[in-house]
Formats: structure tokens, C-alpha cells, sequence
């Protein structure tokens, strides 16, 4: 779940919950019963209307609109359901006793932010800061039913996400872990021992940022973590497992060695900080991600050191492969990897969340790259010996993913700009702006079929995953 006023799924406000915003109206029987869409007053029906027009997510209109609509929901539910016992109440009952380890502390702290005017919990009165057990205790009390309120919405919002995955026909639906939440999250509030307050998470230079990049979210005290046996990340990579059949792990080198930022404006460094350390934490959490039994890749892009990556291959986790960055960077002219050798445990890619679209970077890429990229040897086998120079954008756009479904990487991911050649970009490291993470498509997903566009990708990329061994 997305803190209040965010757009970017990396700065949550829960490192277990589902936000809210996902829930399917039409699916809550409570707002069904009350008369449905239709029913809705003519403020928030300009208010929807204006949304579903919009090119790009307006977040804090669908938050309002949802939040409106699951409190009228709610208030039905808790008179009719509830407090009567019946069998749906007893239900949510059943989910509440399941995800207890989780759910109670979620819920309280979403009840006192609420009631704290979203306010985070470092500006709330001081023993709800400490958590002092009275303050806690009174808090429970006198906010029960917004709290009811807030597991009520993951309720929904969790039967919904068993549902859609109930109806994936053999397709595997993978997720991200970050590597991080928000500092204003229930997770630090509940954990503040284990959490740097005073020093920001951020990475050092790379090919994103020259200065680095400063995220503004509390450091991992790992000595404190790992006394406690990571029982908060083995908590999340439960919940993880509970979601979603395998896991991209975002920022895998900062599970080996954190940079951290002094607020106080002191030398930034690395935690742990001698190279065995680092190296020791990293195999742990990996195989304690590895051991809630879902499949998991990780993304180990920017400034990873060589020891890293060797870790990666002996434990066959398998890491990123993205094509405009594989090359042999100490060779004369620093030539670009074939794709057809990238190793078999690795994730192909035509770019990430965080990269410009794969047309954007060609068309921008000098002459001399443009050209090493022709001379690959996979890119002149798939375009029969043809130039890639001047061709059409729909010609670079084809031979380059055909490439890489003819990678030897044993997992292909790609951008769906990519799949289109759509310029559109989701998210620009290093800046704070309304556009990031604010990208929708052109069409709802679920009418996809009906658009020729979209149907001759769908033939394509099909075509291609038989033709290279990849269905």
C-alpha cells in the first residue's frame, strides 16, 4: 500500500498490505446492495468520469473515490454483517485469525494515521511515537472501528486477488519485493530498533544519477535485525509467497551492503562494511528469501561489485541481463554481448521500470553505438543481414525483441512500452514529479482482444516464444 499522497510503489506504507485503490467496486457486495455505480452522488460521478478520461492515473482522485465508496460499504457491512454474526462476518473473522501476524499491527497504525490527519508517526504525541503499551492500548479502544475499517479493506481487497489468480489458466503472476518501505510505514513504527532514523537509504553514483541518490528512507541496523533472526524480512518474504508464485528482489546489492546518507550531512558509507560481511549477509537473506518457496529473481543493476555478481552465479539466483548494457566493457570498442550467450540462469530484458523506452534510448544513442548494436551477431542473423540504420521504428523495434527472445537467458521480461514501441516512460531515477508512475494503457487490460494492436503483438510475441523454446 501506497503512503497517503504518493504515486511510486516504493514508498509504502506497508510492506504487507494491498492498497486499497486495486479493490474492484463492482466485485464488494455491499456497494452492490447500496445501489452500485449508479448510485453514486453526481460529485463523485464527475469525479469518476474525469479519472477514466484522464491520459495518466490521477491518484488522488481514484483514492477519494474509493475511499468513499468502501466507507459507505463498510458501514453497511458492519451494521448488517458484523454485528450480527453472519456467515460473511464470520469469513472476515476466519481472515482476520490468518493474517494476524500482520494485520493487527497494519490496522492499528492506519486507524491512528487517519486519525492523526495522515500526519506521520514521528509528528504523532510521544507515547504513540514509543508506543507505550497504555497509549496503544487506548488507541485500540477509542479507534476500533476505523480499525475494523482498515482490515475490512484488506479483506477485500485480499479475496479479490484470489480471485483474479484464481482465473489465471496455468499463467504465474510474479511480483517485486522492495528493497526498502517508507520511514512513515507500520513496519518501522512497530520496529524502530531495527531502523537508522537519522540516516537516509540512497545509492552511490552510477549510470542513473553522477551524485548518486538519496530515497530518503531509514537504514537497516543489521546487527539488531539479525539478532532478531530477520524476522521481519522472513515475515515479508512469507507474504510475498502468499501473493504471488515468484519475486523480483528490487536493489539486490543493498542486501549486501546498504549505502546510507547521514541526514546530519556526514560521509555517506556502507553497512556492513568489510567485503566478507557484506558477503555473508547477502547469501543469508537469499536463501531466506529462497526458502518461503517461491521462485525468486533479482535486480542487480548500477554499482554492484564483482563479488556480488560471483555470489549470484554460485547460488544460481538468477540476476539481470539488459540488452543496451551488456557489453564487454574492458574489450577495444567495447563490442555488445551477444544475447545468445547471456548464461541460462538470467532475466533478458529491453529495459526496466526505471530506463527510458528501448525506441527513446535508439534513437538517442550515437552513431557508433547504433552500429555496434547492428553488428551483433543475433541481430544479424534475425534481420536477414540488413541494417538497423534507418530502418522504420517498428523494424528496430522488432529485431531488437526478437533478439532477445533468442537470448540464452532462460526468463525474457519486457516493458509493455517496449512490446509497442510506445515512448512513454515510468519512472525517472533521481527526480520527483507528477508524471512518474502515473503511466496507464491505452486500453483496460480486459479488452485488450478487441484491439487489432494489440492482438498482432499478441500473435508476435507468441510466434516468437515458439520459435525459440520459450513456451
Amino acid at each position: 500500500e501506497m503512503a497517503p499522497g504518493q504515486q511510486s510503489p516504493y514508498s509504502a506504507i506497508s510492506a504487507m498490505a494491498i492498497d486499497p485503490i486495486f479493490i474492484s467496486l463492482a466485485g464488494v457486495p455491499e456497494f452492490v446492495a447500496l445501489g452500485g455505480e449508479p448510485a453514486l452522488g453526481d460529485e463523485d460521478r464527475r469525479l469518476l468520469a474525469d479519472v477514466r478520461r484522464a491520459p495518466r492515473i490521477e491518484y488522488d482522485g481514484v483514492r477519494q473515490l474509493k475511499q468513499r465508496a468502501c466507507r459507505r460499504a463498510f458501514d453497511r457491512f458492519h451494521e448488517i454483517e458484523y454485528r450480527n454474526d453472519t456467515e460473511r462476518a464470520r469469513a472476515f473473522r476466519s481472515f482476520l485469525s490468518e493474517q494476524a501476524w500482520w494485520i493487527e499491527d497494519h490496522a492499528l497504525f492506519r486507524a491512528i494515521h487517519a486519525h492523526e490527519n495522515e500526519r506521520p508517526w514521528t509528528e504523532w504525541p510521544e507515547a504513540l511515537q514509543r508506543r507505550e503499551p497504555g497509549a496503544i492500548d487506548r488507541a485500540r479502544r477509542e479507534l476500533s472501528r476505523e480499525v475494523v475499517f482498515q482490515q475490512y479493506l484488506q479483506w477485500l481487497a485480499g479475496l479479490q486477488w484470489k480471485q483474479a489468480r484464481s482465473r489465471l489458466h496455468g499463467v504465474q503472476l510474479f511480483g517485486d519485493l522492495p528493497f526498502m518501505v517508507d520511514g512513515d510505514s507500520a513496519d518501522v513504527w512497530v520496529r524502530q530498533d531495527q531502523f537508522r532514523l537519522d540516516v537516509s537509504l540512497g545509492a552511490p553514483p552510477d549510470a542513473f544519477s553522477a551524485t548518486g541518490q538519496d530515497w530518503g528512507m531509514p537504514v537497516y541496523r543489521w546487527d539488531i535485525v539479525a539478532q532478531q533472526d530477520f524476522r521481519w524480512l522472513r515475515e515479508r518474504a512469507r507474504r510475498s509467497a502468499d501473493l504471488y508464485d515468484g519475486y523480483r528482489v528490487d536493489h539486490l546489492v543493498g542486501f549486501y551492503r546498504t549505502y546510507g546518507r547521514p541526514r546530519d550531512g556526514g560521509e555517506p558509507f556502507f553497512t556492513p562494511a568489510a567485503q566478507a560481511e557484506q558477503e555473508a549477509l547477502g547469501e543469508r537473506l537469499l536463501h531466506l528469501f529462497r526458502s518461503a518457496r517461491a521462485e525468486i529473481i533479482v535486480e542487480d543493476l548500477g554499482t554492484v561489485p564483482d563479488f556480488v555478481r560471483g555470489s549470484l552465479s554460485r547460488l544460481g539466483v538468477p540476476g539481470f541481463r539488459v540488452l543496451r548494457w551488456e557489453r564487454h566493457w574492458h574489450a577495444e570498442g567495447q563490442p555488445f554481448r551477444d544475447p545468445s550467450d547471456y548464461p541460462t540462469i538470467s532475466v533478458a530484458a529491453s529495459g526496466t521500470h526505471d530506463t527510458e523506452p528501448m525506441i527513446v534510448w535508439w534513437e538517442r544513442a550515437p552513431d557508433d553505438e547504433r552500429r555496434r548494436v547492428n553488428a551483433i551477431p543475433t541481430v544479424q542473423r534475425v534481420s536477414g543481414g540488413s541494417s538497423l540504420l534507418g530502418a522504420t521504428e517498428q523494424r528496430v523495434r522488432d529485431v531488437l525483441l526478437e533478439t532477445l527472445y533468442a537470448s540464452g537467458s532462460e526468463l525474457l521480461l519486457l516493458p509493455v512500452q517496449d512490446v509497442f514501441g510506445w515512448r512513454d516512460r515510468i519512472n525517472e531515477p533521481a527526480t520527483v514529479n507528477d508524471a512518474n508512475w502515473t503511466f496507464r494503457l491505452k486500453w483496460p487490460s480486459d479488452h485488450l482482444q478487441s484491439v487489432p494492436e494489440a492482438r498482432e503483438r499478441c500473435d508476435t510475441l507468441r510466434r516468437w516464444s515458439g520459435q525459440y523454446g520459450r513456451l
